[in-house]
């Protein structure tokens, strides 16, 4: 008997990173042990920009085999269809009509990220998911009645946030009186991550120092995206500690490194970390804990969010310190989970970190089986959808 399927809609071929990568794969190999039969596609239309030798390259012929070497590292080598909507909508993994197939076939689709404008033949199937996992633009847009958001929501039947505290007292988002989102968060298959390896020295994380766009604006009040802001408040963490950190950044700049190395900060190019997923992964492994921020937005407007790149560190048996943005309501903290709104519980939650490594390294693991273990997220988004 052929099991039933699932579609995952994604964008790797936009951010052929390590992380997305992981990210994604969490999602088809956790459908996988549920017992359904789970299918990648990208039929998104964004010109894969790091894929292209020339303009006159579309890059579509790169981008599939970035796809078929991601899917066949991780035993779905055919389980996957890339659809070159950017150039002449020629479909590589499957036919066209191998294509419509699936979608007429699938018992759901996910939109992850959002990152798909539906097309006809996704919503026809009335069994199109919106999956979000960024948080406060989308909501903002909708209290303002921007058009274009909504009709992109429309076809939608389902609709899920990582923003967990959306709805709920002390979160700031405002709610949508037209369209119900549902919390859920990263799954993780977690004994991909599982190791005999003790923490490491040293407290890292990988991530993009300057990102300047996508900053929002609420009554009157501007968000930011970009996370050096937040770095500021923090970079003189490793004076202060006496303990070793290390930041595996993109977007930065030669004067960024430079302040923070004056503090005490190691910086990497976050390429030679995020190029290929075992070297991501041995990175997270090798490490203490992670100690990162969150984005102002996540953070003043509280909306629950949690990083996918800190649930594999968890995963991994790494503690992970971190900025409040509400995810306290809905994780248990103070070992293996240390939540911080300012600079001198920063300073604690490191200091605790350091004295007993071995014991936050085992409630790290425990609060990733509990709380993000695949089967156990999926499963209850599949209820929620009547799956």
């Amino acid at each position: 008997m052929t099991p039933p399927r699932i579609v995952l809609l994604g964008m790797l071929t936009k951010m052929p990173v390590a992380g997305v990568v992981w990210q994604t794969m969490h999602y088809l190999l956790g459908f996988q042990r549920l017992g359904y039969e789970p299918w990648y596609v990208e039929a998104h239309g964004i010109n894969p920009s790091m894929f292209q030798a020339g303009e006159a390259d579309t890059g579509a012929r790169r981008a599939a085999d970035f796809l078929s070497t991601s899917m066949r590292r991780f035993g779905m080598g055919r389980q996957w269809a890339y659809q070159a909507i950017h150039d002449d909508g020629g479909c590589y993994g499957l036919s066209r009509r191998g294509l419509l197939d699936l979608y007429r076939s699938a018992e759901l689709i996910i939109n992850l990220h959002g990152g798909t404008t539906p097309l006809a033949e996704q919503a026809a199937t009335g069994r199109l998911v919106y999956l979000e996992t960024d948080p406060v633009a989308l909501q903002v847009e909708l209290y303002q009645r921007r058009q274009e958001t909504l009709d992109f929501l429309e076809p939608h039947v389902a609709f899920f946030t990582f923003g967990e505290s959306y709805g709920q007292p002390g979160c700031r988002l405002p709610v949508s009186d037209r369209f119900h989102f549902q919390p859920t968060r990263q799954p993780v298959v977690v004994d991909l991550w599982e190791n005999r390896m003790p923490p490491g020295d040293t407290f890292t994380t990988v991530g993009t120092f300057r990102q300047g766009w996508r900053e929002v604006e609420l009554d009157g009040e501007t968000y930011r995206w970009s996370k050096n802001f937040e770095w500021n408040k923090v970079c003189r963490l490793p004076t202060r500690t006496g303990e070793r950190f290390e930041l595996a950044l993109a977007g930065y700049r030669r004067a960024d490194a430079d302040m923070l190395a004056g503090h005490g900060w190691g910086v990497r190019p976050a390429v030679d970390i995020s190029s290929d997923v075992d070297t991501y992964r041995s990175y997270i492994v090798a490490s203490r804990a992670e100690f990162t921020v969150a984005k102002d937005q996540n953070i003043r407007l509280r909306s629950g969010w949690f990083s996918d790149r800190s649930a594999t560190y968890l995963a991994a048996g790494r503690p992970v310190i971190t900025q409040e943005t509400g995810f306290s309501d809905h994780l248990p903290t103070g070992e293996g989970l240390l939540p911080f709104t300012g600079f001198e519980d920063a300073v604690a939650a490191v200091t605790a970190v350091s004295a007993a490594p071995e014991r936050h390294s085992q409630a790290a693991s425990t609060i990733a089986r509990e709380h993000f273990e695949a089967e156990t997220v999926l499963r209850r988004l599949l209820s929620e959808v009547g799956v």
